[in-house]
């Protein structure tokens, strides 16, 4: 007996009618999970933007800061696919079958949203940053003028007699323009490539008894530290490099001597956490202008009452670098430039800068350039 070609046919477009779904679902699935993930990711990230820009929003106009988060996001996804076959409504109805299949993804997002508040929060939005947070960006190779004037609240300048504090406002003319000069000085170094931010390393040293040692006590010892024995008092001298506090220096911390590095960290430790301490020494690069001192930080809520104040009430100003300090390469006006308009306005492309506004508003060194 032989088959009808139009039979096979036939038979091929009913299997593939039910095959295809099982093909569809397996193709849908990933794409569908992947366009959720970034989706979701972008609307998040969004959020937070304008958020960002509400908060300084009110801080200008003496608001009180708030934050909302999204604490999770449960979404499940419904494949439903359907297939079957039925003769054809023309031509060879008799003999013609017809595959027909559809299907559906539908999606159950439930998204948690609560304000963001409680007491660790608070500590958090108006504890000041930690200085080892700012030298990790500074590591990363941002631009320090624009990174402190953002950050820092108030430096201070070492004399001879003490210390002399100067404050990032400005609305205090002699205050601000001191710390402008002075971070202008780093940028100046940095832009050389000759500015060190690197931590303190000194030797820590330890005296125990002898008789309090195990000998498996001993052999832990002699991985952690460098061991040496005493026999006139049956001691043991442990020896080991410690990472003390960073410094900012115009010089290799590295290359001064043992003494110096262990009075540096003393110093060091006498500080604040908050404290960026910076030790820009003559016979160096930027040594025309010897600083000594550190840049006490801001908190995230300081820092966002100093972009809102700045953009009407309190706004900033050109100040020309010293005179001992090298050319710099770029001196913005802002640390930050917010335009504040009636209406949207476009969105800007990438190179494009409007006229009038600071030539660098991130801190991005390579992006502003």
């Amino acid at each position: 007996m032989r088959t009808r070609p139009h039979a096979l046919a036939g038979n091929f477009l009913i299997l593939l009618g039910l095959l295809l779904p099982f093909l569809l679902s397996g193709c849908f699935s990933p794409v569908t999970l992947t366009r959720a993930v970034v989706a979701y990711d972008d609307a998040i990230t969004d959020s937070h933007s304008k958020q960002l820009l509400i908060n300084i929003a009110r801080a200008q106009h003496h608001q009180p800061i708030h934050f909302t988060g999204v604490s999770n996001i449960a979404a499940t996804f419904d494949f439903s696919f359907t297939a079957g076959a039925t003769p054809a409504l023309a031509g060879m109805a008799s003999t013609q079958i017809l595959p027909f299949f559809s299907g559906s993804v539908a999606e159950n997002p439930t998204i948690s949203i609560a304000p963001i508040e409680g007491e660790d929060f608070t500590k958090r939005l108006l504890t000041p940053f930690h200085e080892a947070k700012m030298i990790l960006l500074l590591r990363q190779g941002i631009d320090i003028d624009l990174l402190l004037r953002l950050m820092a609240k108030e430096l201070r300048l070492s004399h001879s007699d003490g210390a002399i504090a100067y404050r990032n406002n400005p609305s205090d003319k002699t205050g601000y323009e001191m710390f402008r000069r002075v971070v202008l000085h780093l940028s100046a170094i940095q832009d050389h490539n000759s500015l060190y931010i690197e931590p303190l390393y000194v030797e820590r040293t330890w005296t125990i008894p002898a008789d309090s040692v195990t000998a498996e006590g001993f052999k832990a010892l002699e991985q952690e530290y460098q061991v040496a024995y005493h026999a006139r008092d049956k001691t043991f001298t442990l020896r080991k490099q410690v990472e003390g506090g960073a410094l900012i220096t115009n010089y290799d911390p590295n290359s001064l001597s043992r003494e110096e590095r262990a009075r540096l960290q003393k110093e060091n430790e006498q500080r604040l956490p908050h404290d960026v301490t910076f030790d820009i020494r003559p016979g160096h690069y930027g040594g025309d202008w010897p600083l000594t001192g550190d840049f006490r930080l801001r908190s995230f809520n300081a820092m966002l009452n100093f972009v809102g104040l700045s953009i009407t009430e309190d706004p900033e100003y050109h100040v020309d670098k010293d005179p001992r300090t090298p050319d710099v390469s770029e001196n913005p006006i802002k640390t930050m430039d917010l335009i504040v308009s009636a209406t949207i306005t476009p969105s800007i492309r990438p190179g494009h800068r409007p006229a009038g506004t600071a030539k660098r508003s991130s801190f991005c060194r390579n992006c502003s350039r």
